[in-house]
């Protein structure tokens, strides 16, 4: 079948977009001020002056018009009232609670219920947080299914598990590549590395969207293969969150990471997040203050009293 959309033209389809307006509510660059070595600098000041075609999404979000006046605005309540803006915020927004509401639109995003979904740290540390509570290995069952070309981190995070637990990271680690020729990863092939190792694998991790090709995973059809055969699955979302529709609750992923600051524009260092599927809320886990519940969280007893799932931020 014909497809429509090839007899548009790019100005047609953008004019077309329904999500068009939303670029008025960022902030573009301006030509002059991404030059850099390479290239040459704009011939007059109106060309130096337009926007520049940002395409780094991938690597750093563009700046919504309104951060910089929330920012401020919570630097002023610090300057005024101190401590007391963890209680008493004059705008409303008392810090104490402040991860409620963003773990609640956060939740929306990745398809979870709000007592799965925490925003919190930065990637790879949530990453090693969620691998000490999934990864489990035996001596027969020990290896980490990931692919080639993971982001170098995400390797690093895995051989450094591996070798905690006393395993060799050359013993423990499987990797997938594409067929030759291809750039991007069979589904197929995934799954069969899974089938011929299910004996012996305790974690897959793999992307939800392949950070150099753009590859987006078939993660429904891969978790529910890997669970069947009683492996843990998790996904590395830096790409994906914000950027292609998620339902991990849905798919009953067993965790996930992401870093917020890609394609959810919130900026170099913003603060990461992680999804911990309901079903796992028994997992033997690390824990601290804000897992203690807080209707006693303030009487400083050394006692954990864990939060209900029905209170989880």
């Amino acid at each position: 079948m014909e497809n429509p959309l090839f007899k548009q033209t790019p100005t047609e389809l953008d004019a077309a977009d329904e999500l068009r307006s939303l670029r008025e509510e960022f902030r573009l660059p301006g030509r002059n001020a991404v030059v850099g070595p390479g290239t040459s600098e704009p011939s007059d000041v109106e060309e130096s002056n337009k926007n520049a075609i940002y395409l780094c999404g991938n690597s750093l979000g563009l700046q919504p018009k309104e951060t910089q006046r929330l920012v401020l605005e919570e630097l002023q309540v610090w300057a005024d009232a101190g401590v007391y803006g963890h209680h008493m915020h004059p705008k409303s927004r008392p810090w104490v609670d402040i991860d409620s509401t963003v773990t609640e639109e956060m939740a929306k995003v990745v398809g979870g219920l709000h007592s799965e979904v925490a925003v919190m740290g930065t990637l790879t540390s949530n990453l090693h947080f969620l691998m000490a509570a999934f990864y489990k290995p035996t001596v027969s069952r020990f290896k980490i299914i990931l692919e080639d070309k993971a982001f170098p981190s995400d390797h690093y995070a895995v051989e450094s598990q591996a070798c905690w637990h006393g395993f060799s990271s050359d013993d423990a680690l499987i990797t997938i590549s594409p067929r030759p020729g291809c750039y991007t990863l069979n589904t197929d092939d995934i799954l069969e590395v899974i089938e011929n190792n299910r004996e012996s694998t305790a974690l897959v991790l793999l992307p939800g969207v392949q950070y150099y090709t753009g590859q987006l995973f078939e993660m429904e059809k891969i978790t529910k293969f890997a669970k069947e055969r009683g492996i843990v699955i998790g996904w590395d979302l830096a790409h994906a969150v914000g950027n292609v529709e998620l339902r991990l609750h849905d798919w009953d992923v067993d965790f996930a990471v992401w870093c917020s600051y890609k394609y959810l524009n919130s900026g170099p260092g913003g603060i990461g997040g992680i999804f911990v599927h309901e079903s796992q809320s028994k997992q033997s886990r690390l824990t601290g203050w804000w897992g203690h519940e807080k209707a006693t969280r303030f009487a400083m007893e050394n006692g954990l009293r864990s939060l209900p799932l029905s209170e989880v931020p």
